[in-house]
C-alpha cells in the first residue's frame, strides 16, 4: 500500500525526539531522539545539529514535517543571520528584574493581560529581550531579529534563504503578541528592547512555509504545549497536566483568557482556538532529586512513596528547587516543613516530593477553573506521568477522574499531525487515535491540598 508519511520533532529542553506517523491512521512507523545538554542558555547550533543527527536515516518516504520546540527561548541573529549570542531559555530567571520592570513601565498587571493575554514573568522572551538590552548592550547593537526555537529550526530546515515565520500558539508566549487580535504588539517589543527589530511571519496553522533541501514539505510548527495538546486530540473540557522538566496545566478554549494575577497566560492553541496555560518552573526534576537523597532509582522512589499515607504523615515540600515562575518567585528555594522524629522516614520523604510536585499543579488547574474551564478529566502526560506514584497521588488532589494516555511522545505527535495536516490541504486536522488510556476515579484528598497551601501561605504570604 503506498501510504503518505509525515514527521514531527520535540526540540524540548533536554533532547530532540523524532516520530515517523502515517498521515491518514497516525501509526507510529519510526522514530529517532538525541540530546540537550543542561542548563538555562544554550548556542542553538546544538540544536540544529542533534536534530540533524536525528534527522538521519529516519525521512525515507516523508512527506511533510513540522517543529513542536520548548517555548519562550531567545534567539537571536544578525543581519547576516548569525546567531548574536546562545539562546535564553525559558527557565533562565536572570530576567526578573526586567519582567518585574515591564510590568511597571507598561501601566500594570491589567494592562499587560488585556494586550497581550499575559503577564510577563522571567520566562517570557519579551522580558529576555530587555535583560539583553540592559546587560549586553554591545552584543544587543548586533541583534536583527528574534526567534523561538521552533523558529530556527523550521528557519534552518528550509535553507535559512526566507523571512523565518511562526504560529499564533508559538508567538503568543513571546510577551509581544495578542492571541485576541492575532497580531504582533510591536510597541510592547520596542518598549523592551528601544529599537525595532524583525520578528517571523505568523502562518496559518496548516500553512506550508517551504521545503527541505532533498523537497520534504514544512508545515508551521508551534509550542511544544500547543503541540502535545493537538497529539493529545485534547478538545474543551480536557485539562492536560503535563510533568516534564517544567510542569504546566491547560486547556483548549473557544475564547481568549486575560488573567490578570498573571498565575494564567493566555495563550493560542495550535488550531485557531486559544490555550490558558499555568507553568511551573519544578516538576520532572524534583523526583529525580528526591530520588538522589534518598539514593534509589526512580523504581524504588515510587514504591517508597506509595508506601506512605496521603499527607506523609504532616511533611508539606514547597518544591521551588529551581525559583519558580507559579507562583513568581524566581529567587526562591524549595522548603520542607512539618519536620518532626516521627515523620522523618524515607516513606514520607518520597511521598512529600510527589505531593508538592502535584499541589503546585493542582493550583495551577485551580486557576483555569477560576478563570471559567470546566474540567471534565485530567489528562495526565509527561515522564514523570509513567510513575504509579504519581498517578495515584494525582488522583488524591484533583476532583475528577485522572487519565493515563499510552506513553508516546505528544510533541512530536502533535508536530506530526499539524504537518499531516498541512499535507492534506483540509480546513481541520486529521483524526488520530491516542489509544487505550488508564482511568483513575478521584479519591480526593482535601486535608493534602490544604496543608500545601497553609505551608505556602506562612512562607510567603
Amino acid at each position: 500500500m503506498n501510504r503518505k508519511l509525515v514527521a514531527g520533532v520535540d526540540s524540548s529542553t533536554q533532547s530532540v525526539k523524532v516520530v515517523v506517523r502515517d498521515s491518514e491512521s497516525g501509526e507510529l512507523v519510526r522514530e529517532a531522539r538525541g540530546a540537550h545538554p543542561d542548563g538555562t542558555e544554550i548556542d542553538p547550533t546544538i540544536w540544529w545539529d542533534e536534530l540533524n543527527k536525528s534527522l538521519s536515516g529516519v525521512l525515507e518516504g516523508v512527506e511533510a514535517i513540522a517543529i513542536g520546540a520548548q517555548q519562550h527561548g531567545m534567539v537571536t541573529v544578525d543581519e547576516a543571520g548569525s546567531i548574536v549570542r546562545p539562546a535564553l531559555l525559558w527557565n533562565d530567571t536572570r530576567s526578573a528584574q526586567a519582567a518585574a520592570d515591564l510590568v511597571e513601565e507598561f501601566g500594570g498587571r491589567s494592562n499587560w493581560a488585556q494586550a497581550t493575554g499575559s503577564v510577563p514573568v522571567a520566562a517570557f522572551t519579551v522580558t529576555k529581550l530587555r535583560w539583553l538590552a540592559d546587560s549586553e548592550p554591545e552584543i544587543a547593537k548586533r541583534v536583527a531579529q528574534v526567534m523561538l526555537p521552533h523558529d530556527y529550526l523550521t528557519w534552518k530546515l528550509a535553507g535559512a534563504k526566507s523571512n523565518p515565520t511562526t504560529d499564533r500558539g508559538d508567538a503568543s508566549g513571546t510577551g509581544y503578541f495578542s492571541p485576541a487580535e492575532n497580531k504582533y504588539r510591536l510597541d510592547l517589543l520596542k518598549l523592551a528592547f528601544s529599537r525595532e527589530i524583525s520578528v517571523p511571519e505568523v502562518v496559518a496553522p496548516n500553512a506550508i512555509v517551504g521545503e527541505t533541501f532533498n523537497g520534504i514539505k514544512l508545515s508551521a510548527g508551534t509550542g511544544d504545549n500547543m503541540a502535545a495538546a493537538l497529539g493529545l486530540g485534547a478538545t474543551s473540557g480536557d485539562v492536560v497536566v503535563s510533568l516534564g522538566t517544567s510542569g504546566t496545566a491547560y486547556a483548549v478554549s473557544e475564547v481568549p483568557s486575560f488573567d490578570e494575577s498573571g498565575i494564567v497566560a493566555g495563550f493560542a492553541d495550535a488550531t485557531g482556538k486559544y490555550l490558558p496555560l499555568a507553568c511551573t518552573l519544578n516538576a520532572a526534576r524534583i523526583l529525580t532529586a528526591a530520588a538522589q537523597v534518598l539514593k534509589v532509582d526512580l523504581a524504588e522512589f515510587s514504591k517508597l512513596a506509595l508506601a506512605a499515607q496521603p499527607g506523609a504523615g504532616g511533611l508539606v515540600l514547597l518544591p521551588y528547587l529551581d525559583g519558580e515562575r507559579t507562583p513568581n518567585l524566581p529567587n526562591a528555594s524549595g522548603t520542607m516543613f512539618g519536620m518532626n522524629r516521627n515523620n522523618m522516614t524515607a516513606e514520607n520523604f518520597a511521598r512529600a516530593a510527589v505531593e508538592g510536585m502535584l499541589c503546585g499543579l493542582a493550583d495551577a488547574v485551580q486557576a483555569l477553573i477560576e478563570l471559567g474551564v470546566q474540567p471534565k478529566r485530567i489528562s495526565l502526560i509527561g515522564g514523570a506521568a509513567a510513575s504509579e506514584a504519581v498517578q495515584k497521588v494525582a488522583s488524591t488532589l484533583f476532583q475528577v477522574p485522572v487519565v493515563i494516555p499510552p506513553v508516546a511522545e505528544y510533541v512530536a505527535d502533535g508536530a506530526a499531525r499539524q504537518a499531516a495536516w498541512a499535507l492534506s490541504g483540509e480546513t481541520t486536522a486529521p483524526t488520530w487515535q491516542v489509544g487505550n488510556t488508564l482511568v483513575l476515579e478521584p479519591d480526593f484528598h482535601s486535608d493534602v491540598l490544604a496543608a500545601y497551601r497553609a505551608s505556602f501561605k506562612a512562607l510567603h504570604g
